[in-house]
């Protein structure tokens, strides 16, 4: 019980991840008395950990993987095409 009055206390100060509540004022207030009385427990991201750790793993290694398989003149030739764009003129 504790640690749920905890949670919603450090939600409601700003800490911590942010729950979505509704926009009505008293359905907001409902909510939020369910929460603290444990009738309710907020919902999870929906996020499959296994699927986000292979994803990070693959775009912690992407960019090199990348780098070493283009020859010098691939690389520079995308590096021209960057610059050319970062400078380019915005109207």
């Amino acid at each position: 019980m504790l640690d749920r009055i905890s949670r919603l206390f450090l939600y409601l100060w700003g800490y911590g991840k942010k729950l979505k509540l509704p926009a009505d004022v008293n359905c907001k207030a409902k909510a939020i008395v369910d929460l603290a009385t444990g009738d309710q427990e907020p919902a999870q991201t929906g996020k499959n950990q296994a699927a986000v750790e292979l994803g990070r793993l693959g775009g912690l290694k992407g960019g090199k993987a990348r780098a070493e398989s283009l020859s010098a003149k691939k690389r520079s030739e995308i590096a021209k095409k960057a610059a050319a764009k970062r400078w380019e003129k915005k109207e």
